[in-house]
C-alpha cells in the first residue's frame, strides 16, 4: 500500500518532527534518516536513550500517533498516488481480483480505505503486522494468492521496495516494480517489469506476460 497506493512517509515525517518539538529535542536529519524502516517502538526507545527522556515509549508513540492521525485527515497535500485510482477501477471493471497485502497495520490500512473509498474494489486485505514473517519473506504474498483463490502463476504483485520485490521473487510471483519520483535507493533488479506510470499495467499491456 505505502508507496504504491499512497505515500504516507511525508505525514510520518511531519508527525515525528512535531513530536520532537513537543518533547523539546533536536533531532538531526542524519538521526531521523537512520530511523527508516524501524518500528515506532524502536524509534521511541532510541529517543529515550539518546535524549534521556522520562516518558515511556508508549507515551511518545501516542503523541506521534495523534499527530499522524491529524495530518492524515487534514493535510491537503495527502492524496492517492497519481494514476492508481484509475488502475484500481480498471482492474475491478475487468474482473481482476484485488488483494491488499501491506506491512502497515490493519488500522492504517482501514484508515486509507475509508478516506479514499477503496473498500468495494478489494476482495481482501492482509496486514503484515499480523503475520509471523515480514518482507522479504514471501508469506504475505502467498497468503494473498490463497485469499484470491488463484495459483501463483496467475498473480501479479505491484511493489515499490527492495524487500517487497524480493518477497515476490522468493514466492515465484510475477512482480511489477513501480518507480516513482519519490522512490530512492531501491533495487528493482529482481522485478519482472519496471514501470513509472500505472497506465503501463493495464490489462491489455500486461496480458502478454500471462
Amino acid at each position: 500500500m505505502d508507496g504504491v497506493i499512497v505515500d504516507t512517509e511525508p505525514l510520518h515525517r511531519k508527525a515525528y518532527f512535531k513530536t520532537f518539538n513537543q518533547l523539546g529535542i533536536d533531532v538531526s536529519e542524519e538521526l531521523y534518516t537512520s530511523f527508516t524502516g524501524a518500528s515506532t517502538k524502536k524509534v521511541c526507545e532510541t529517543l529515550i536513550e539518546k535524549f534521556s527522556l522520562y516518558q515511556t515509549f508508549e507515551e511518545i508513540a501516542e503523541i506521534k500517533r495523534a499527530h499522524f492521525k491529524d495530518y492524515f485527515y487534514n493535510d491537503e497535500e495527502f492524496d492517492l498516488i497519481p494514476g492508481v485510482r484509475n488502475l484500481i477501477t480498471h482492474y475491478y471493471e475487468n474482473g481482476i481480483t484485488l488483494i491488499l497485502a501491506s506491512s502497515a497495520t490493519m488500522t492504517t490500512i482501514n484508515m486509507v480505505f475509508e478516506k479514499f473509498e477503496l473498500e468495494k474494489y478489494f476482495s481482501g486485505k492482509i496486514s503484515g503486522a499480523d503475520l509471523k514473517e515480514s518482507k522479504p519473506h514471501p508469506e504475505i504474498f502467498l497468503k494473498a494468492a490463497g485469499m484470491a483463490n488463484e495459483p501463483i502463476e496467475n498473480c501479479m504483485v505491484i511493489e515499490d521496495s527492495t524487500n517487497g520485490i524480493l518477497a515476490a521473487h522468493r514466492g515465484n510471483i510475477f512482480c511489477a516494480a513501480y518507480k516513482s519520483l519519490h522512490t530512492h535507493n531501491q533495487d528493482y533488479s529482481l522485478a519482472n517489469i519496471i514501470v513509472s506510470d500505472y497506465s503501463e499495467l493495464e490489462v491489455g499491456k500486461i496480458s502478454k506476460f500471462f
